[in-house]
């Protein structure tokens, strides 16, 4: 029988939701089940703002003895460490998945498959240069470091409340986060992103302007042509959506 939410089911979620999204060690004991894996997804975009705080008080610290071009690749540097490159790897499989599959099986088995290959690392390099180039031309570097994070695992819930679901769930972590995917959860999720950019919009009034073009256009447009070529989304489509999703924001800021 399913439990009501509790403050500590509350706390609990948003640990593992930090264990799912980052190495950073989960403080608390988890008694883990699918229902808790599915009330961690609104806790996405908190983690993004807990590590969005933790790149711009490093880029604040780099930025005392190096240039801002050093701080930031320094910076992007901690942030594949601290997540696992989590996001990037969906990415790079996600692009070696179009680019050399010609059917939906085909390029379901090339995600699975650990090697990245060509196509994937021609858009994992790309991806990070533009991104460190796009926050080196921000006005903000800090502001754009904090939010980013934040706003773009926005797009990920998104994309699990309007798509199917279409990977071997035996074979993907992201599944138990999908698997009955609650849009109250989504809303407050949502919220909570909207409350953040509009608190930030004090600096950067953009944020108001940038902060929802930047997630619907991918959730739409990655989204639509996910359900062209799978069908659906797979866990590695989530993550690329995040990388899109930061890429479209720093873009508008």
């Amino acid at each position: 029988m399913a439990t009501k939410p509790s403050p500590n089911n509350e706390w609990q979620a948003f640990w593992l939701a930090v264990g799912f999204l980052t190495r950073i060690p989960m403080l608390a004991k988890i008694d883990y089940s699918q229902r808790l894996m599915n009330q961690s997804s609104l806790y996405f975009p908190l983690v993004g703002l807990l590590l969005g705080v933790i790149y711009a008080v490093a880029f604040s610290l780099f930025s005392m003895v190096a240039s801002p071009l050093v701080a930031i690749i320094l910076v992007t540097i901690g942030h594949l460490f601290i997540t696992g490159a989590f996001h990037e790897d969906g990415l790079a499989d996600s692009v070696d998945a179009f680019g050399g599959g010609y059917t939906v099986k085909k390029r379901l088995e090339i995600m699975k498959d650990s090697r990245i290959g060509t196509y994937g690392t021609v858009a994992l390099v790309m991806a990070l240069l533009l991104k460190v180039a796009l926050l080196t031309e921000a006005r903000y570097i800090w502001l754009a470091l904090l939010v980013a994070p934040a706003v773009s695992r926005l797009t990920p819930l998104l994309l699990m409340a309007t798509l199917p679901y279409v990977t071997d769930p035996d074979k993907s972590k992201s599944k138990p986060v999908a698997d009955g995917f609650s849009n109250v959860r989504l809303a407050i999720a949502a919220t909570f992103v909207l409350a953040l950019c509009i608190l930030l919009s004090f600096w950067h009034p953009l944020l108001i302007i940038g902060m929802l073009p930047a997630v619907l256009l991918v959730a739409l447009c990655w989204g639509a042509y996910l359900r062209s070529q799978l069908g659906g989304y797979t866990g590695d489509a989530l993550g690329a959506s995040v990388v899109f999703s930061e890429l479209v924001l720093l873009m508008f800021l």
